[in-house]
């Protein structure tokens, strides 16, 4: 007799004890929205939602990347179409100079807004996004453009920043460049053959020069030969003692190097020599403003010839900039494509994952509806079973 009893008791207790488990586990089930609340409640879902989840912040970092990347990319353009702004204008005024529209005081005062120009260019190109130089490839810790000046004035812009791009990570296994090197996006890389303008004689030589844009080719007499010098002087070569006067290397102070053909050097004076492809819009700027300031005892004839090279020299750095604007445009709409490509991978991820995990709250409240519905018959049943005594046996 007390055997039975306490067997019935075991066995309606656990009865009632899964019931209420399975009434509690369902319960947190409608209060979370969740169907799977711990690993336990399904391992083999809770694997993938787990997977799911990882990938999901995996592609967010990835976007994170490319709203950084298009923050850049815009600020780039901005300053690129600022850039060919400015240089358009300066193409106008030269052009303006060349029709005869300004005088001696005009000249000297649009030298003074080139110069305020090139002022801003240089700035322009040290800009920085959050603390970091957008124009110094992989070095942006430092400003990619240094520059000498004399009597206040910029006299030389030399870049310093790295010649290799930094690319971000936008997707698994897809680089984007963000931080362009400036040498690729303000001075010209498609060197030709250099053009002379002037009536020295001097032509250019057979050798591969390494000077860049426009210098100046002064040609000199000492009695016996021609010197030739490309920095004004500070070094000079004498024709004289070259083995082969067809292809004279002139070196100035830097280490450039102009090759010369002098056989048919017959007066002496000034030659600009213009290196298409080679062209950059700082050093451009300076040419253009230093030949309105001092017009080095140039004849007119010779001050056109050397402003239309320039202006030549104008359009060229103006077609680079354009055409690197429409470069970082084509890259910004990439970029955009990429994102909502990425956007829409995650949305399906967290959609995939959300399935998995999402509980059905119709089919909650009737598992609940049961549930409680077995739970109190197993309670009536428990309570008629513990209420036996000795006589119910006996009869």
């Amino acid at each position: 007799m007390s055997g039975i009893l306490n067997s019935i008791y075991n066995n309606t207790s656990f009865a009632l004890h899964l019931h209420a488990d399975a009434i509690g586990a369902l319960q947190e089930q409608v209060s979370t929205g969740s169907r799977i609340n711990r690993a336990s409640d399904d391992p083999s879902a809770a694997y993938q939602v787990l997977g799911l989840n990882s990938q999901k912040r995996s592609l967010q970092n990835y976007m994170d990347n490319i709203s950084e990347i298009s923050s850049i990319l815009e600020t780039s353009t901005a300053i690129i179409q600022t850039m060919a702004s400015a240089i358009s204008q300066t193409r106008v005024s030269m052009n303006q100079i060349l029709s005869g529209t300004y005088d001696e005081t005009g000249r000297q005062r649009l030298a003074e807004q080139i110069n305020d120009t090139l002022e801003q260019m240089v700035s322009l190109a040290n800009t920085q996004n959050l603390g970091q130089y957008i124009f110094g490839g992989g070095n942006t810790s430092s400003a990619p453009y240094a520059v000498q000046r004399t009597s206040g004035e910029i006299t030389s812009v030399t870049y310093q920043g790295s010649s290799q791009q930094r690319n971000i990570e936008v997707a698994p296994g897809v680089q984007s460049s963000a931080y362009y090197a400036g040498e690729d996006v303000f001075c010209s890389d498609n060197r030709d053959t250099p053009e002379f303008l002037g009536d020295t004689g001097a032509a250019a030589g057979s050798g591969t020069s390494s000077v860049k844009g426009n210098i100046w080719l002064t040609v000199t007499y000492d009695g016996s030969h021609y010197n030739l010098s490309i920095d004004d002087g500070a070094t000079t070569v004498d024709v004289g003692d070259a083995s082969d006067p067809s292809n004279v290397a002139v070196t100035n102070s830097s280490g450039q190097v102009l090759y010369v053909d002098a056989t048919n050097i017959n007066s002496t004076g000034v030659n600009m020599v213009s290196v298409p492809g080679t062209c950059d819009i700082f050093n451009t700027l300076i040419t253009v403003r230093d030949l309105l300031k001092n017009e080095r005892g140039l004849s007119d004839a010779q001050l056109s010839q050397f402003r239309s090279g320039l202006s030549d020299s104008l359009d060229e750095t103006y077609n680079l900039l354009v055409e690197k604007e429409t470069s970082i445009g084509s890259k910004i709409g990439f970029i955009d494509n990429l994102k909502n490509s990425l956007e829409n991978i995650k949305n399906n991820t967290e959609d995939e994952a959300t399935i998995l995990q999402e509980a059905d709250i119709a089919q909650l409240a009737i598992d609940i509806t049961r549930r409680e519905t077995l739970y109190q018959m197993s309670l009536a049943v428990a309570g008629r079973l513990m209420s036996m005594s000795l006589l119910d046996f006996i009869q």
